[in-house]
């Protein structure tokens, strides 16, 4: 792949701008402090849980999901793109600092699913 700019002659200049893109979304996830994201969310516990798992039927689980899903759905609700009574107000207050530092604590959350099993076996959900 070829990052070089337009300008500057190259074999496959499609892909840099892509690239590029991808790089610029990285930048905030890698200057996040999950530190800081831990003090931060304590806002989002009544209904995420500090723990990123919910507590209530209509709030999504967060812990575990990527850092870069979480930041571009809160730049979302904080854009007004997405809309959700709650969490529009909540995000219209959020910096970017605050957006990276929330979605590094719970994408740094680690998480074990087990799958239910029957006679020893674990099912596969096609029979």
């Amino acid at each position: 792949m070829c990052l070089t700019p337009p300008a500057i002659a190259c074999s496959t200049t499609r892909g840099w701008p892509a690239a590029l893109l991808l790089m610029l979304l990285t930048l905030p996830a890698l200057a996040a402090s999950p530190e800081a994201g831990r003090t931060k969310a304590q806002q989002c516990a009544a209904c995420h849980g500090l723990d990123g798992l919910s507590r209530l039927p209509d709030a999504p689980h967060l812990a575990g999901d990527s850092a870069l899903y979480l930041a571009a759905q809160l730049r979302a609700y904080r854009s007004g793109t997405r809309q959700h009574p709650q969490m529009s107000i909540i995000a219209a207050a959020l910096s970017d600092e605050d957006i990276a530092d929330l979605a590094a604590w719970y994408s740094a959350i680690a998480i074990s699913v087990e799958l239910p099993y029957d006679g020893g076996e674990a099912l596969s959900g096609s029979d």
